[in-house]
């Protein structure tokens, strides 16, 4: 076993792993006590997910980002947390705006996520109008079926499945699981990666409104759902995904955005929102919103 802390100090701006593991950003983490996105924080407890084969366990104590893994992780978990990032620099450049500074000092801390493409791509087409528990209950599901097991520390660990393990699932067996109408969706855009038909990674090399579009060309995969895996996994950190809670401060807070179609209203909110880091700032309003802090 490999590991190694980092502390949290260090990081400009802090860090708050439970704030960033379950606001909504991600599905492919599992927390130890298996009460994750119940609305319970637990301070001490030991995060896990499985990258290219390799276990990873985190978890946030006495001032330190503590790490354990079947490999040397550091380089690894810096980047699937963001830990580089200067968080304290990215709130400052952000606009003078009353409910972004509220959301940002409710929730000091929170970074995002930069989670494997394809597994963030198969997370958001489940997501379409769940709760964020549900979601996640979806995608641990899909792991522990067609994913690897790999066993750490005396534990078993599933990795979430490749477009290949995952395209020789049945549109039946994932109804059965609970995806419902989500069902055909995944086991179409599985066997459009797995056949190399598209990757959600090849929209990374695009500019930011090209990489949406070239998203939606996945089965299920509208502008919102290609706006969370521009942002939560390809570095767009200018998109600005529109749900339901965005939708509704738009409505209360920014009216002036409300264009009439996704593209113009995401790209009058991007603006408002400070541009570059629009990212950074949906998502702390979303998870504000959301939580209702």
């Amino acid at each position: 076993m490999e590991t190694g802390t980092i502390p949290i100090d260090d990081l400009g701006g802090g860090f708050d792993l439970y704030r960033t593991l379950e606001s909504g950003q991600s599905y492919l983490w599992r927390r130890a006590d298996g009460e994750m996105y119940t609305d319970t924080p637990a301070p001490d407890a030991w995060y896990a997910t499985v990258v290219e084969g390799n276990v990873i366990r985190v978890r946030a104590r006495d001032g330190h980002l503590e790490w354990e893994s079947t490999a040397d992780a550091e380089p690894t978990v810096r980047r699937l947390l963001r830990l580089d990032d200067d968080l304290e620099a990215i709130v400052a450049a952000g606009p003078d705006d009353a409910l972004l500074r509220e959301a940002y000092e409710a929730h000091r801390g929170m970074r995002l996520v930069q989670d494997p493409p394809f597994g963030c791509l198969i997370s958001f087409i489940c997501s379409a109008q769940m709760r964020v528990g549900r979601i996640h209950t979806m995608v641990s599901t899909l792991a522990r079926e067609y994913g690897d097991e790999i066993t750490f520390d005396g534990e078993s660990y599933h990795a979430f499945p490749t477009p290949e393990q995952l395209a020789t699932a049945t549109e039946a067996e994932l109804r059965d699981l609970g995806l419902g109408y989500r069902a055909p969706y995944v086991v179409r855009t599985a066997e459009m990666v797995a056949g190399g038909e598209a990757h959600p990674a090849e929209a990374r090399d695009l500019e930011y409104e090209a990489a949406r579009e070239y998203l939606t060309r996945f089965v299920g995969v509208g502008d919102k759902v290609a706006d969370c895996v521009l942002l939560f996994s390809l570095g767009f950190d200018e998109a600005v995904p529109l749900d339901t809670w965005l939708k509704s401060a738009i409505e209360e807070y920014y009216p002036d955005c409300d264009r009439g179609s996704y593209a113009a209203t995401s790209r009058a909110l991007r603006e408002r929102l400070g541009g570059e880091y629009a990212g950074y700032a949906q998502t702390y309003v979303f998870h504000h919103l959301r939580t209702g802090d």
